[in-house]
């Protein structure tokens, strides 16, 4: 009896790991281009529970990152290094993220209406909208890893943000309607729905990333900025999206990435130029 009871309790772990397995990889296969076992089951159930691991996939991206970066940096100068890394994360992700950032640019700037706007942002063609925000955000993007690595934070950064801003993403999920078809969605059929305990499972993975930084004297100021940062840009985004669509899309969700990886970078920017000047003005004022 104790035999069979422990054969059953070890079958559901396995078949536990083999789905978690299953869900890790359809998570990869839709967010990048890593390659992924050709016997990876495919079905709408799974995939709408593929979202748990986003955060994960975040974290994977930046370490792989991570390594062509430190390849770069031995045998090229450092901004060179920086801007191989941009071009090297777009070819891994296939730009999907980007991709849906330039269309809810030229949606929602192109539309009057929440027909206009769903309808643009179906068309793959790149719209004037578009092209310019994909434009500043890709420079922004390259002059805040230029200064990260100038100040030896670029891969802590790097897995902090790939992490957060996809659990944030993913987030949206819970309480957002969705508001576009599956059949034309980005998103399909993946980003529609979301349990309690899978948010709770984005939102944990993605906090967790904010122990890489966790040795800097400035931790606890700038864990505490990212979070307020962070979500009041949830906040006034899902307003705004509501407001602008009646809900998310999956390009919003691609947009809503982006945006708050900016933002991490910007907030580690800003909390460690703070500390830096004020150790600064600490000494020199010892010195006067």
């Amino acid at each position: 009896m104790s035999q069979n009871v422990s054969n059953s309790f070890a079958r559901r772990i396995t078949q536990l790991l083999i789905k978690q397995w299953w869900l890790l990889c359809l998570s990869l296969m839709f967010f990048t281009r890593i390659p992924v076992p050709k016997s990876t089951p495919y079905s709408e159930h799974l995939m709408n529970h593929a979202n748990r691991y986003f955060p994960l996939v975040g974290f994977l991206i930046a370490l792989f990152l991570s390594a062509i970066y430190l390849t770069f940096c031995v045998i090229l100068p450092l901004n060179v290094s920086v801007i191989l890394l941009v071009i090297a994360s777009l070819l891994l992700t296939g730009a999907f993220h980007e991709d849906g950032l330039a269309d809810m640019a030229d949606g929602i700037g192109g539309g009057t209406t929440i027909e206009q706007r769903l309808v643009i942002m179906k068309d793959s063609r790149i719209g004037t909208y578009g092209t310019v925000t994909l434009v500043l955000s890709l420079l922004l993007k390259y002059t805040l890893l230029l200064t990260l690595a100038n100040q030896q934070l670029l891969i802590p950064s790097l897995i902090l943000a790939y992490t957060l801003s996809r659990a944030l993403a993913a987030s949206l999920i819970f309480n957002t309607t969705y508001v576009v078809d599956s059949a034309v969605s980005k998103s399909k059929p993946l980003a529609n729905r979301q349990s309690l305990s899978e948010l709770i499972i984005v939102v944990v993975s993605g906090g967790l990333a904010l122990l890489v930084l966790v040795n800097e004297p400035w931790f606890l100021t700038l864990a505490t900025a990212i979070v307020l940062v962070l979500v009041v840009f949830r906040t006034l985004f899902r307003r705004w999206l509501i407001k602008r669509l009646g809900g998310f899309t999956g390009d919003c969700l691609g947009a809503a990435q982006q945006m708050s990886e900016l933002l991490i970078y910007l907030t580690i920017v800003a909390v460690s130029q703070h500390y830096v000047n004020n150790t600064l003005l600490s000494i020199n004022g010892g010195i006067l």
